[in-house]
């Protein structure tokens, strides 16, 4: 039996590491392996490659160099942005606010707080996923210490009022936090635009490796460390910063800055969901918001199916469900549910996530091998 071609449509659960990350990560495997923070020779070119890097994450955010902190990925800059805060201010406030449709490296940490004594309000979405600033300025409270909103939504791509929100928090004195693993390198980010005092960044999320991403914090807010050790990357994060790693991630953040090759993708997203309604009319439906989401995302529920049982028939086709099968009960995801789709829609819903390798001949082809399957 003949394999189909295999085709990945599922960038916003990791990417492949660009040709050029991986050579400038090269030399690192092999030369330049000195201990950043020693003082002799073999130290002093991983201390500039890394510097370099950060460099690098710095213009792609519009902030200083200093406001760049390395971390092992999204998940611990989110768990240091959290947590950090909340340690750092439990004499002033313990109150968090956050929304139900945030990645579980937020609402995980949170759900840790609780436990703590931290109280946690989940901020409501409307229909297409989207919060509404007015139900945050009635959140706000005097022991309220952050707001963590994520920047993009990782399984419906719709783009949060992230400049909006921050408005509202900062202007009552109250930090913000903004996830941008998803939206980094795909719309702009830059940090005094958005208004955010913090902002994570995963590197898999943009072409770089895993194990490495990023905390902007920005100058004069004070963090609890996560890790504590010798006091690597200015106190705030222990751990031997690894030249390997941030050198990628600098390189992806570099490549990022070129939004515009972006709209290559979202004309083939847009071509793929018309082609899709065209075929499919009203047995498809959209997932998020319609025009606030990100270019290379659309989350789509083929009405009448389950997701995990259609794409298990899309033979070669790599792309995510928003729906699990449990002892033959369907259970939407969170941000589904937070959104209030109906089972019948959501059980059918499926991610497809484009990136800068995907061709108009791969979107052909999972059109028809839809038309087929269905």
């Amino acid at each position: 039996m003949m394999t189909m071609q295999r085709i990945y449509l599922d960038y916003n659960a990791s990417t492949p590491i660009d040709p050029a990350v991986a050579a400038a990560m090269a030399p690192f495997l092999s030369e330049s392996f000195g201990n950043p923070s020693s003082g002799h020779w073999a130290a002093a070119p991983a201390k500039a490659a890394i510097e370099g890097a950060r460099s690098k994450i710095a213009a792609l955010l519009g902030c200083h160099e200093d406001e760049v902190i390395f971390t092992s990925g999204g998940s611990e800059a989110n768990n240091l942005a959290l947590k950090g805060v909340y340690f750092a201010r439990r004499d002033s406030g313990d109150h968090i606010i956050t929304t139900r449709v945030e990645h579980p490296a937020i609402i995980e940490p949170c759900r840790f707080l609780e436990r703590l004594g931290a109280r946690i309000t989940y901020l409501p979405v409307d229909r297409f996923g989207r919060v509404d600033p007015d139900d945050l300025v009635k959140a706000i409270t005097p022991r309220t210490v952050l707001v963590s909103i994520m920047h993009a939504n990782n399984e419906v791509g719709t783009i949060q009022p992230i400049e909006e929100c921050a408005h509202i928090a900062r202007e009552r004195g109250v930090l913000v936090h903004t996830d941008a693993a998803q939206s980094v390198g795909k719309i702009a980010t830059d940090v005094n635009e958005l208004g955010v005092d913090l902002l994570s960044i995963a590197g898999h999320k943009l072409y770089a490796p895993k194990g490495v991403g990023a905390l902007f914090v920005r100058r004069g807010v004070r963090l609890e460390p996560f890790l504590h050790g010798a006091g690597h990357e200015g106190g705030r994060r222990a751990g031997t910063e690894s030249a390997l790693l941030t050198v990628g991630l600098g390189k992806a953040c570099e490549l990022a800055r070129d939004l515009p090759s972006m709209d290559r993708v979202r004309t083939l997203r847009d071509r793929f969901w018309h082609e899709l309604q065209d075929r499919f009319g009203n047995r498809i439906a959209l997932n998020g918001h319609p025009a606030h989401r990100l270019p290379n995302t659309f989350n789509v529920s083929f009405i009448g199916c389950v997701g995990a049982e259609l794409l298990e028939r899309l033979d070669g086709v790599a792309a995510s469900t928003g729906s699990a099968c449990h002892a033959g009960r369907i259970e939407l995801s969170p941000v589904l549910e937070a959104m209030g789709v109906v089972p019948e829609v959501g059980m059918g819903a499926i991610r497809f996530s484009l990136g800068r390798g995907t061709t108009h001949e791969e979107i052909v082809s999972v059109g028809k091998r839809l038309g087929a399957v269905l």
